[in-house]
């Protein structure tokens, strides 16, 4: 038996499969205070439901926020930062860069906060370029500075990043021994162990980033560990990484910059499973929640992946899966701006209180409001039916948004809704065209507990033929913990022109990083009989800035020239334009380290092809009709595999509600995901 477990900023999502296809799974709201709060009452009702003990729990995974919330809420350990000598401030001073060009008043833009300038210490050292030794290490300056940080300001994390450590990295093993016999407490985390690449304010941001993290991330999972073992839980704790695998929890302590998107990447991997089982190998998963909305393209059946992105303003440099996330979630508040035009989010009303409509005391209409007063959503049997929404609470709501503007409160509802779609179909083209993808020739994918009530509108404002509802789109992201591999990636800058690389020293390179992959397999319990390998390499044109990656699709003598072609191809498809006469250089090398773990088998279901009877019915507003219409209600429990429905139609289940607009059509597949047709244009 295994259980997924995903935080998110509105539910907590728990997932339980036994033996066979048996799955059971819950929503309980996400605790904030104390997420482990959540997370405890979720499992030990899931495991209620299932009627099995813990001890029975043979896999334990878990997605967690607890890092990205650190960095958001500016939470994080007390940290030092080592650099070399004269370059204390490359923290601070960054690349220059304005989000804002024409800003007066910009306030700085590095993240200086995590390692403000009385915490940066110079040391003297220095590495050379080619990794030669300029400067030996100061093994004085190194003690005098550590015990400066402890004692004066209690760091008890501490980055280190020299020049040149990725050349070399024997100054920053020195001098984290040193730190080690001195101040055993403190945790220390080296550029040249979590980014050993060129670009030093980029690999000092991502490792004073882990250091920052160390505390947060560490004494969180100690607390889940806990909290596991008293339940009655002997399954090792593993964790899913930003890159769409999972790990060990003692190797996330390791390294936890690596957690940083866990919940993203979940969700992610648990639709490219869906798709590939249902036939789809171009989908675009829209994942939306109560506090935001995740979307992320998946091409050949394999979510995009990015080496670096920006997280909360940050360049984080970091493999992860390329997600893209907007304020925009049921719990979005609708609001008023200074021009008296409706805007929504990304302020939002979360759990706690929640939307009006919860009657826990929030008042502020929401998009879950304006899904209730539009009739999609059944205020009495609202998720598993623990909560009853409040029409009355609701409506008021939105009144009073709609007494700013002039409006009734069903066509404020409306405009809510369409704004909202509005903004989740701009960010599907940010990921998509911007990407040189061509949106239409992909299907959307919908999960999270408002996704399936939005993706029909999306799609038709998008153009895309199709959406594909999986079962249980609402716990997906926690059913994706179940489906991951074991991953882990590493890097290794490697720069040196296409037409003048020897041969020996890319392969002892790639070596070098295939010995960290099998080691961090090792830790993780993983025979080396049972790993797959992928090797990559970061490519530029010859005075370009930015690199492509691309995997190197053999070994010996045509290993160069395909990367080299594949490089022409991918500039081709992302820029429009490649030129196969100018040189190609290498920046940097990747390895990909998998180890798979058995795939759920699909439920068998009696298909038929008869026509269902709604179990109910209740009136629904759709824009395009310009008015509430009866509308039938069907479980989604009832509907077998083949069962055809033509909208309007609503089908309802624990964890979401599906809306099929005016003319759209929806079938049911053998694997019990909904595939639903486009049609007609819902505005």
């Amino acid at each position: 038996m295994e259980i997924g477990v995903d935080i998110g900023g509105t539910f907590t999502d728990i997932v339980l499969r036994g033996e066979g296809t048996e799955i059971v799974r819950t929503k309980v709201p996400s605790t904030k205070a104390d997420p482990i709060a959540g997370v405890r009452h979720g499992v030990e009702k899931v495991l209620s439901s299932a009627k099995v003990a813990a001890s029975d729990v043979t896999r334990f995974i878990h997605g967690s926020t607890v890092a990205i919330n650190a960095l958001l809420e500016r939470k994080g350990s007390v940290t030092g930062l080592l650099m070399t000598s004269g370059f204390e401030d490359t923290l601070e001073i960054g690349r220059q860069k304005r989000s804002r060009m024409y800003e007066l008043f910009l306030r700085p833009e590095t993240p200086s906060f995590m390692a403000p300038r009385h915490r940066r210490f110079g040391v003297a050292e220095r590495i050379a370029a080619d990794g030669s030794i300029v400067r030996p290490l100061d093994e004085n300056d190194v003690r005098a500075a550590c015990a400066r940080l402890v004692k004066e300001h209690g760091v008890s994390a501490i980055s280190v990043c020299y020049l040149f450590s990725f050349r070399n990295p024997l100054h920053e093993l020195r001098t984290r021994e040193i730190i080690a016999a001195a101040h055993p407490e403190v945790r220390v985390s080296l550029s040249c162990e979590v980014d050993p690449t060129f670009r030093e304010y980029e690999r000092c941001v991502v490792t004073t980033l882990d250091a920052y993290l160390q505390g947060a991330v560490g004494d969180y999972l100690q607390r889940l560990s806990q909290a596991l073992v008293e339940i009655g839980f002997r399954a090792n704790l593993q964790v899913m990484q930003s890159r769409g695998g999972i790990t060990s929890a003692d190797t996330v302590a390791r390294r936890p910059v690596s957690v940083l998107l866990s919940g993203l990447a979940a969700g992610v991997v648990g639709s490219q499973f869906v798709a590939a089982r249902a036939g789809f190998s171009e989908v675009i998963s829209l994942d939306m929640g109560g506090t935001s909305c995740d979307i992320a393209l998946i091409s050949a059946g394999k979510p995009l992946l990015a080496n670096e992105t920006r997280v909360a303003g940050l360049p984080l440099r970091a493999q992860m899966i390329d997600v893209n996330t907007i304020g925009a979630g049921g719990g979005s508040i609708g609001w008023v701006d200074g021009a008296a035009g409706l805007r929504v989010g990304p302020q939002s009303a979360g759990a706690e209180p929640g939307p009006a409509c919860y009657g826990r005391g929030g008042a502020d209409p929401t998009v879950t409001d304006a899904s209730l007063l539009l009739g999609y959503l059944n205020p009495r049997n609202f998720g598993d039916g623990s909560l009853s929404l409040d029409l009355g609470a609701a409506e008021a709501a939105m009144r009073r948004l709609g007494g700013k503007l002039g409006l009734d409160p069903v066509t404020t509802a409306a405009g809510v809704h369409r704004i909202v779609n509005a903004r989740m179909a701009d960010e599907v083209r940010r990921v998509s065209v911007q990407r040189g993808y061509d949106p239409r020739n992909f299907s959307l994918l919908v999960l999270g507990g408002a996704g399936p009530l939005h993706g029909g509108v999306v799609a038709l404002e998008l153009g895309l033929p199709r959406v594909l509802v999986p079962e249980a789109p609402g716990v997906l992201s926690a059913f994706g913990l179940l489906v991951a591999n074991i991953e882990h990636d590493q890097t290794e800058t490697f720069a040196m022109r296409a037409d003048e690389v020897d041969r020996a020293s890319l392969r002892r390179a790639l070596d070098r990083l295939n010995q960290r992959g099998r080691e961090k397999m090792r830790r993780d319990g993983v025979a080396p009989g049972g790993i797959e390998v992928r090797e990559y390499a970061d490519m530029r044109y010859v005075g370009q800035s930015y690199e492509l990656t691309v995997e190197i699709p053999a070994r010996g003598e045509a290993a160069l020239p395909e990367a080299v072609a594949a490089f022409h191809r991918l500039h081709q498809t992302l820029y429009g334009h490649a030129d196969s006469r100018r040189v190609v250089e290498f920046v940097n090398l990747r390895t990909v380290h998998v180890h798979r773990l058995p795939s759920p088998p699909a439920a068998q279901r009696r298909a038929t092809g008869a026509a269902v009877a709604p179990a109910s019915s209740r009136k629904a507003f759709f824009p395009s009709l310009g008015k509430y219409v009866d509308t039938p209600v069907h479980a989604r429990a009832s509907l077998p595999p083949g069962s055809a429905l033509r909208g309007p139609s609503i089908i309802e289940q624990a964890d979401t509600t599906l809306v099929i607009y005016p003319g759209q059509a929806a079938k049911v597949l053998a694997d019990g995901s909904i595939v639903l047709e486009v049609m007609e244009n819902e505005s």
